[in-house]
């Protein structure tokens, strides 16, 4: 009686399989094969997957239906196309011992139900998941020598494409600005996860079926060493040789900002603009607002908004009355006015600062031959860290850890560097923007834009305004120092003396307005 036989052929979609023949290929070879030698074919059975790892569908039922009797015997082009693992073959050789599998054909490869024929066969399978695992071995080794020469090994993220010709990541022209603008955005802490993704969305940066890209994909761009200059691989962090699309300076903004935000609470129903900027005098409890509406026998209807102390003490009974938006308008200008300054001021700071500016070029060549000893060093520190690491003397996750690190603290050094000797007068600018910005606070004290108000505010006094006897103030000094910042707090004490003394300027050091420091200055 003439054996029955399976027609077996695979395509994998691994790289190691793109020189073997295809599925048509296969076909055409096996037909022709099996009228040549008479073989009785029940059923073409075609896969379409990796035999590195067992759980193929096709062949599991394959071998099943065989155990039941329904043939005896595979045809395939090769053995490597029956199995490339230890427990695809072994199943092979378990049916050849057991009778239930008596013959294997193969147009390319010579074999017989014997001992010696089996023994060929497992030297074949042997021979298959060696040619994966050296593969896997040699494609880690290339990837390792890509991390070591600062090339990322793998997709490139939005903002970037892979130039499939040099096998190197490059800027996408397009879409690299738009990333940027989303990282401005959310460093300003004023959008959310969600906003990003609406903003990219409407500059066509979607996910492949034409949605908004997902809050968790955001939040893996945002935190992505990528686009700054460096890239994660291994567990680590790398030196890459792709162009930034964002400074350091930028991207940490935007990692203080998903810190602050990394556990969200929920957010509280607060409807009235001053709600957040005040708390009580007398309890310390956060200040709400409400809205109270007068109904008069009349017909007339008024609408008032209050503001009061939540009263939400445990131990403390809060007596404190409420204040009516109108007051507390008022009240807050007067506060932004006495930080804001005068346009006399600003006439002469502008002065010290245009003469300051031609003497910032030596201050800046000062801190950038102290910053390049400090890239020196953290490079000595990085080169040491390595050879305790080679050596042993450390573990993994400290090498790790401290690796990334000193590289960050080296490339922040970088960047400073760059900008100071493209532009070595670089706190002149935000000083100067400091000084409009104080002058405009006039100008906010006297409008009725209340969230303008609320805004500024905000950036001066923080959190520390306290409503106590229905009048909005800073509290006292807590040892000696004041709730605002250094800058605010001169430009009030001068304006505290406009009385006293004939001429009152804002204090600075006799050398003019150029900051002692060009690092962690106010401005």
């Amino acid at each position: 009686m003439q054996q029955k036989f399976f027609l077996y052929a695979r395509k994998s979609t691994d790289v190691e399989d793109k020189q073997v023949l295809s599925i048509e290929a296969q076909l055409t070879e096996l037909r022709a094969f099996a009228s040549q030698e008479q073989i009785e074919i029940i059923e073409e059975l075609i896969e379409k997957q990796s035999a590195k790892i067992p759980g193929r569908p096709v062949f599991n039922t394959m071998l099943e239906r065989i155990e039941a009797g329904e043939a005896s015997g595979i045809l395939a082009w090769h053995p490597d196309r029956l199995a490339r693992n230890s427990v695809d073959g072994g199943k092979i050789v378990y049916l050849l011992d057991c009778g239930q599998l008596t013959a294997l054909k193969f147009p390319t490869f010579w074999f017989e139900n014997t001992s010696q024929g089996k023994f060929m066969l497992s030297i074949a399978f042997g021979q298959s998941k060696y040619y994966i695992d050296a593969l896997a071995e040699n494609t880690k080794r290339g990837l390792r020598q890509k991390v070591r020469r600062g090339e990322f090994p793998g997709p490139a993220p939005v903002g970037y494409l892979n130039d499939v010709r040099n096998k190197t990541i490059i800027v996408d022209k397009r879409r690299a600005s738009i990333v940027k603008q989303a990282f401005v955005l959310y460093a300003q802490n004023s959008s959310r996860l969600a906003d990003i993704a609406d903003f990219l969305a409407k500059h066509s940066i979607k996910t492949s079926g034409g949605l908004p890209l997902k809050k968790d994909q955001i939040k893996k761009m945002l935190a992505n060493p990528f686009y700054y200059g460096h890239f994660r691989y291994g567990g680590e962090v790398h030196e890459g040789k792709h162009q930034p699309v964002v400074s350091k300076k930028l991207f940490d903004q935007v990692q203080i900002v998903l810190a602050q935000r990394g556990r969200p609470q929920k957010a509280k129903k607060q409807p009235q603009i001053f709600c957040g900027l005040l708390s009580c005098g007398s309890c310390g409890m956060a200040v709400t607002g409400e809205y109270k509406v007068k109904r008069q026998k009349n017909g007339n209807v008024h609408e008032y908004t209050y503001y009061r102390c939540t009263k939400k003490h445990k131990t403390l009974k809060c007596l404190e009355p409420c204040i009516r938006q109108e007051q507390l308008d008022q009240q807050i200008g007067s506060l932004l006015q006495t930080v804001s300054l005068p346009q006399d001021w600003v006439v002469t700071l502008n002065e010290m600062l245009s003469k300051d500016e031609s003497q910032a070029v030596q201050s800046c060549a000062v801190f950038v031959q102290g910053a390049r000893a400090k890239v020196q060093s953290l490079q000595s520190k990085l080169q040491r860290l390595l050879d305790s690491y080679l050596d042993q003397d450390i573990e993994r996750e400290v090498y790790v850890a401290k690796k990334a690190q000193l590289m960050s603290e080296r490339k922040s050094l970088e960047e400073q560097i760059v900008r100071l000797e493209q532009k070595q007068t670089g706190w002149i600018e935000p000083m100067r923007n400091w000084i409009a910005e104080a002058a405009g606070l006039c100008l906010v004290a006297e409008n009725s834009d209340l969230l303008a108000k609320k805004a500024a505010s905000q950036r001066i006094f923080g959190s520390d305004l306290r409503l106590t006897n229905r009048r909005a103030r800073l509290p006292a000094a807590v040892r000696g120092k004041s709730p605002l910042e250094k800058q605010w707090t001169a430009v009030a004490a001068a304006r505290a003396q406009i009385k006293q003394i004939e001429k009152s300027l804002v204090l600075v050091g006799g050398e003019g307005l150029e900051p002692s420091s060009l690092i962690g200055n106010g401005f």
